[in-house]
């Protein structure tokens, strides 16, 4: 134990030497050699120098000098790295007021001005201003490199002459990485493999140096194309967590042995209650179940009955640091990597049907009219009557009459009359101003080895929406229950759309055919996904406004869930996958026993912060894993023709997002019908002088796939066939606008030809041309 004098003037003496890097607080107790148990007391500490205006909390927690914490226009953010090697830097809401009388969204960063920053890291970038037609852009250069993402990436072995080399997936550098004595792993030519960057490649110091790359292998993952080598390349990439330690496993077989399924003190009993639970056809893990009444007054009262978690998940047990360390459990196409051990997840938090089992439970009264009365949050104990499917309650909904023979009286109720509230509660909700874009989600299907064998539109019925209403239901009362009692709450928020993304939104839309007078209002942007609803232009309608969409994340600020329509929102329906339901449920049962929840906005923060990164972590290697099992089928099928949506535009060509195959690749400007075109980048279309050559988000094309590279992660198409929509008469529609450009005329090269080689002259120029993702409805 240290006084919190001395230990105060150990941390400035660190804060303040000339070679210090801003850093978080554990690793200002690291470099102290302070144990882990101190590290609750350096915090303490510096929460007092924060006072004194010795030192500064910067983004993410990072500990600065009190003289770094605003330079004049200086920002601290995290670097995101192009394919063609420049950079944007998402800059921290807490340090994004603005200079210059400008706000601050990302900066754009030239890749001579990069240093050598990385994809994922945390930097100090200096940023300047110019005025460019109507609107101020900025730009940045980054100055230091406070944080690294990870150190570790995974790639491709191969040799070049007697050195050993190699070249990481994606686009994340530019040249291979030299490693050093490879035969100490035993690698061979081929493999993939992990690294740890010893020095990373860049711009390093001088503007004209560029310093080249260096790593040593630590780990050997396989053969490149052996089954489950492309999911071990992803977990390894993405830093997933593995295997659970022993004491987090001793701890779960605690709980298993100490719970005897008997109705402890202060839990109520829910056992006479008819309750069913609702799930995939292959859910293995069941953490909500419902009851539906009438009561006395003629009003419903719905039970949402949730996994007790907080019961076998203790604060500071070894399996509550692990499901902090996790996050959330992470959904890849061939496994799932859990929260928490299988003997919760699983068994002892799982509903499971005839068995006893703990639960935070709310009852919520509403009117026949769906408006909400009250909710009562309770420590319950139920024994779930019947396990139903997706497809059992749709299979219902068509034609209940067999049903009657199968299900219990009670529960054949049941479900009539959850559905007859669902739908209410539906369609109030969206009378509310909810926003309801219609993205289809595709789901791929894989054999018993993990490759792709086809794909599916993953389902999306009415017995979906049931489950849906309900948990928005449990979620809106349950944070509007803290928020009455006017406690700080880990929210889940969601924020309006930027200005410039809206402005950008506006121009597309109106090229689509749709006047947004008013594009800052949701009722205008409701009124447009209505409008669209069932039209051929649909899916650019709907693809456009959710990409101008900001992502939802966990925070405590209070800004209201815009795509909800709503002022109070948090997750309290999933503790088994999520770790902020975990939180919200701890808070639940503080107020059940009438103690006040210790909920300090700065820590809320910070957990958001590490929620929402771990929550984004997970989504974005499912996304990568599914491109890359796609790219690898399509690599053995070059020639392939599918259907597709232009899903980008760009200067240099499109994107195109398969239609039952969601790939997502490349057309190159060459491989599109030979003509002059212009570029606009405000609605996002390109236009050619002949009639018909004008491409934009949402157009429908028949594509042939030339190239699939997965070592790169790349797909290109070339077009096969389009019918795309007339070119509406506008005026100025013959003269080239403030935000077109003149790209060159398509080429007219023989398609067999390009077929051939997996290193065409396009998949190189696609190599220095900014990446696009796969859109992700937001939740």
């Amino acid at each position: 134990m240290h006084s919190n004098k001395s230990l105060e003037r150990r941390i400035l003496e660190l804060v303040e030497r000339p070679d210090y890097k801003p850093t978080k607080p554990r690793l200002i107790a690291e470099s102290l050699d302070l144990p882990g148990d101190d590290l609750r007391d350096v915090k303490r500490a510096l929460k007092q120098l924060v006072k004194s205006g010795k030192v500064t909390f910067g983004p993410k927690h990072i500990v600065l000098r009190a003289a770094q914490k605003r330079k004049h226009n200086e920002l601290i953010g995290r670097y995101r790295r192009a394919a063609a090697g420049y950079g944007f830097v998402s800059v921290a809401p807490s340090d994004a007021d603005g200079f210059a009388g400008q706000p601050v969204e990302d900066v754009y960063i030239p890749q001579r001005k990069s240093l050598d920053a990385a994809d994922g890291d945390m930097v100090r970038i200096r940023v300047s201003t110019r005025r460019q037609g109507q609107r101020m852009r900025t730009s940045g250069r980054v100055l230091e490199v406070i944080e690294r993402r990870t150190h570790q990436f995974v790639g491709t072995y191969h040799e070049r002459g007697e050195l050993g080399l190699v070249t990481v997936d994606g686009n994340e550098f530019d040249g291979d990485i030299m490693v050093g004595d490879a035969g100490a792993k035993n690698v061979r030519i081929g493999d993939k493999v992990v690294i740890e960057m010893v020095r990373f490649p860049g711009a390093h110091h001088h503007r004209s140096h560029h310093q080249a790359g260096e790593g040593v292998i630590v780990e050997v993952l396989g053969e490149r194309g052996k089954p489950g080598v492309d999911t071990l390349t992803i977990i390894r990439q993405f830093g997933l967590p593995g295997d659970f330690n022993q004491d987090v496993l001793d701890d779960a077989r605690r709980q298993a042995e100490s719970f005897d399924e008997t109705i402890d003190d202060g839990r109520v009993d829910f056992t006479g209650e008819t309750i069913v639970t609702i799930d995939p056809r292959e859910a293995r893990d069941f953490d909500d179940a419902i009851s539906l009444k009438r009561i006395e007054n003629g009003h419903w009262q719905l039970g949402v009955h949730i996994a007790d978690v907080s019961h076998f998940v203790r604060p500071n047990s070894a399996l509550d640091n692990e499901a902090y360390y996790r996050g959330t459990s992470v959904y890849l196409p061939d496994r799932v990597i859990p929260m928490l051990p299988e003997i919760v997840s699983n068994n002892l938090a799982s509903l499971q049907p005839g068995r006893l089992r703990y639960t935070m439970t709310a009852l919520i009264e509403f009117t026949a009219e769906g408006t909400p009365i009250g909710t009562e949050l309770q420590r319950g104990a139920i024994k779930s009557a019947h396990r139903f499917n997706y497809e059992e309650i749709d299979d219902y909904l068509e034609n209940d009459k067999p049903w009657r023979k199968k299900l219990s009286k009670d529960v054949f109720r049941l479900v009539g009359d959850m559905h007859q509230l669902a739908m209410v509660l539906r369609r109030r909700r969206l009378d509310r101003g909810a926003l309801d874009l219609i993205i289809p989600e595709i789901e791929i299907d894989l054999d018993d080895h993990g490759k792709v064998s086809g794909a599916h539109v993953r389902s999306y019925t009415e017995s979906h929406q049931i489950i849906e209403e309900f948990m928005l239901a449990a979620n809106f009362a349950v944070a509007q229950h803290l928020v009455d009692l006017e406690l700080h709450l880990l929210r889940r928020i969601h924020e309006p759309p930027s200005t410039t993304k809206l402005t950008d939104l506006k121009a597309i839309l109106r090229d689509l055919g749709y006047r947004a007078d008013n594009i800052q209002s949701r009722s205008e942007l409701k009124r447009i996904i209505e409008k669209s609803r069932n039209q051929p232009e649909s899916h650019a309608v709907h693809f456009a406004i959710l990409r101008a969409m900001q992502k939802a994340i966990y925070s405590p600020r209070d800004v209201g869930h815009y795509a909800l329509a709503s002022e109070a929102y948090c997750h309290f329906t999933s503790p088994i996958r999520r770790y902020p339901d975990l939180i919200i449920h701890r808070m639940v049962g503080s107020l059940i026993d009438g103690q006040r929840p210790a909920a300090e906005f700065g820590m809320l923060t910070r957990l958001g912060e590490h929620c929402s990164d771990l929550e984004q972590r997970a989504e974005q290697a499912e996304r990568e894993l599914v491109k890359l099992k796609l790219i690898n089928f399509l690599s053995e099928r070059i020639g392939m023709e599918m259907d597709a949506v232009i899903s980008g535009v760009e200067s240099y060509g499109l994107f195109a997002l398969g239609i039952e195959l969601p790939a997502n690749g490349l057309i190159p400007l060459e491989c599109l019908p030979r003509d002059h075109y212009y570029y606009d980048r405000g609605t996002r279309t390109l236009m050619g002088h002949r009639s018909g050559n004008t491409f934009r988000l949402g157009n429908r094309v028949r594509v042939r796939v030339v190239l699939a590279d997965p070592d790169r992660r790349e797909i290109e198409f070339e077009l096969v066939a389009t019918k795309p929509k007339e070119k509406k008469t506008r005026q100025g529609d013959d003269k080239k606008s403030k935000n077109t450009s003149s790209v060159r005329r398509g080429s007219s090269r023989a398609p067999s030809k390009r077929g051939q080689s997996k290193s065409s002259p396009t998949a190189a120029r696609k190599r220095k041309a900014t990446g696009h993702d796969r859109p992700r409805k937001h939740k």
